[in-house]
């Protein structure tokens, strides 16, 4: 029912003529319907989840460039979808050729990994082709980036909008993380977002802050009908989202009249494909063909937890050509020791995972007097944002008394020997504070486990007695704990 009802809306908003918003119309922002607890949570230490976000604004500073060069050079390549110069774009132009010239040398090694994928895909959709460069803007060409919105992938799918396209996601598997995947599902959406507005540029608006959002931007400017006319009443993200939208294309245009120089190309192993339909553990899989597991990472960005959970549709696994060849030599029984290694434990985290978020259990915290978001997130090993974006709390304040969820993550895929111990594990009694008035930082020490050794002892106090702005110690540190 859920998803006939998000159809026929959104069916609505693609025939409805763009001159024809009213104001009392209703309005869908993105599809993104989902609660927050339907968003994919990662590994916090996990490298390949690294989100680079772009300045949201800059201001152009007069210097020794040329406008009127740059406004010739837009000139040239544009094609299909406006590239206007002007002051935002400009800025935009100056921080990808001057000031972070490592960004743009980063994008082009990699640009020659997805390209192709994307100009094929494009082409398929009769889409203009300078899209291709609007992943390097959304996501820097990483197609396990994650925002701290907990949008996904290449092309930054939240979860619903990914649903909605048919890019699903659970605790193993995400497919917003898959190329191919998640590259279809971005060119049919910014093919509706054109068929609504008919405006390139305010397709790639809706694209970053969603339909529902330009129509209110449309509705407060009086109905005018450009992205530049209603720029003051889009979101401050949105605002600078086409200018380095333009900015990235120019960039990518004229390296060498920046003085850019090739330093080579990251590319994928040659490959092949299996198809997969009984779970298989990644890492037995590599060590039993001698396969490099960074490669299979690489090659299969959607596995999230190192393992291909059962399918009877199948699942499409992409593996260097060497290890094809290995595997046909001995495939029954490489397959088969594969699919008995880490499938108990990951199922006992599965069983949990259902009503979470994805493998984290959730406890619910009352908030005592002298609590802190702080001391709350230490406590229960989290993130303040995460805890304000799970209680939807727009700044630091708590009460006592209130209840706040907390998502916690599981260990017992990775050490189920850990995960054991530290529940029974029993908590230290805490002692008098010494004399001396003072206590050395010890190496894994956080502000909340010296709390809890010394009686009377709180976080606030503790940065308060040593003029401690953040949470942040180190060994060896001496801190002053009395008075």
């Amino acid at each position: 029912m859920r998803k006939l009802f998000l159809f026929m809306l959104f069916a609505i908003f693609s025939t409805q003529a763009f001159s024809q918003v009213q104001p009392d119309s209703v309005v869908i922002d993105s599809l993104e319907v989902a609660v927050a607890e339907e968003e994919m949570l990662y590994k916090e230490d996990s490298a390949d989840f690294v989100y680079y976000s772009l300045p949201s604004e800059l201001e152009y500073v007069p210097g020794d460039d040329h406008p009127e060069i740059l406004r010739d050079r837009l000139s040239c390549i544009e094609k299909t979808i406006p590239l206007r110069y002007n002051d935002k774009s400009h800025a935009f132009i100056n921080y990808f050729t001057v000031k972070d010239r490592e960004y743009t040398r980063l994008m082009m090694r990699r640009k020659n990994l997805y390209f192709p994928l994307f100009e094929k895909c494009l082409a398929k959709y009769k889409l203009p082709d300078e899209l291709k460069y609007l992943s390097i803007i959304e996501s820097g060409l990483n197609p396990r980036a994650v925002s701290r919105a907990r949008a996904v992938g290449l092309w930054q799918f939240m979860s619903a909008t990914g649903k909605y396209y048919g890019v699903s996601n659970n605790w193993l598997i995400d497919e917003r993380m898959d190329p191919d995947k998640s590259t279809d599902a971005a060119c049919r959406y910014l093919r509706d977002l054109y068929n609504m507005f008919n405006d390139w540029e305010l397709a790639l608006a809706a694209y970053n802050t969603g339909p529902g959002n330009v129509k209110r931007a449309i509705r407060k400017s009086g109905y005018k009908k450009s992205f530049w006319e209603i720029y003051p009443n889009l979101p401050r993200e949105t605002r600078s989202y086409v200018p380095q939208f333009v900015a990235i294309i120019y960039t990518m245009n004229y390296l060498d009249e920046h003085n850019f120089i090739e330093e080579g190309s990251e590319m994928l192993v040659q490959h092949d494909t299996i198809m997969l339909k009984k779970f298989m553990h990644i890492e037995t899989f590599a060590k039993l063909t001698g396969s490099c597991i960074e490669d299979l990472q690489k090659l299969n960005p959607s596995i999230i937890h190192h393992a291909i959970p059962e399918n009877n549709k199948g699942f499409v696994f992409l593996v260097p050509k060497q290890t094809k060849m290995m595997l046909e030599e001995n495939r029954y029984a490489i397959l088969d020791s594969a699919s008995k290694v880490g499938k108990k434990e990951l199922e006992v985290i599965a069983q949990k995972s259902e009503g979470s978020i994805y493998g984290r259990d959730r406890v619910i915290y009352k908030v005592k007097s002298g609590d802190v978001l702080g001391s709350i997130a230490i406590r229960h090993g989290v993130r303040v944002d995460d805890i304000k974006k799970w209680n939807n709390l727009s700044s630091n304040m708590i009460r006592e008394g209130q209840r706040l969820n907390i998502w916690l993550k599981p260990s017992a895929y990775t050490n189920p020997a850990a995960s054991a111990s530290a529940k029974t594990k029993t908590p230290v009694a805490s002692v008098a504070i010494p004399d001396s008035k003072t206590y050395t930082v010890q190496p894994g020490d956080t502000l909340w486990d010296i709390s809890k050794k010394f009686e009377g002892l709180t976080i606030d106090k503790i940065k308060s007695l040593n003029n401690l702005s953040d949470n942040k110690i180190k060994p060896g540190q001496k801190l002053i704990i009395g008075i």
